[in-house]
């Protein structure tokens, strides 16, 4: 799986990055057939700065999507991870149904 963490108009501590990249290896527990994960890390200049994390995560021809706000960029990344985690087991869900609905199909021809 090929991680990319980018910063976007800031610069990241190594140790964030770190932390990014941990979390986004935690993803292949989930499903192997992760093809590549890219991870933008910005925030809103406002009198708060809100923290945001973008995830894309690239599963064989399907791309998976989470955007998560907050005070703290820690917070923002798992928070971004488990919605791409919840979006992996609903993905893996509808494989499996389409290949038993298959199976069901070849079984009802013979």
């Amino acid at each position: 799986m090929d991680i990319h963490i980018t910063a976007r108009h800031f610069k990241a501590h190594e140790s964030l990055r770190q932390y990014a990249f941990d979390s986004l290896k935690k993803l292949e527990r989930y499903y192997n057939g992760i093809v590549s994960a890219n991870m933008v890390l910005s925030y809103e200049k406002a009198v708060n700065s809100v923290k945001i994390a973008e995830l894309h995560v690239t599963v064989y021809g399907t791309v998976l999507k989470a955007l998560e706000k907050s005070n703290d960029f820690v917070k923002s990344i798992d928070a971004a991870v488990e919605k791409v985690e919840r979006q992996i087991q609903k993905y893996k869900s509808r494989l499996r149904e389409k290949k038993k609905a298959e199976i069901r199909k070849t079984r009802a021809k013979v």
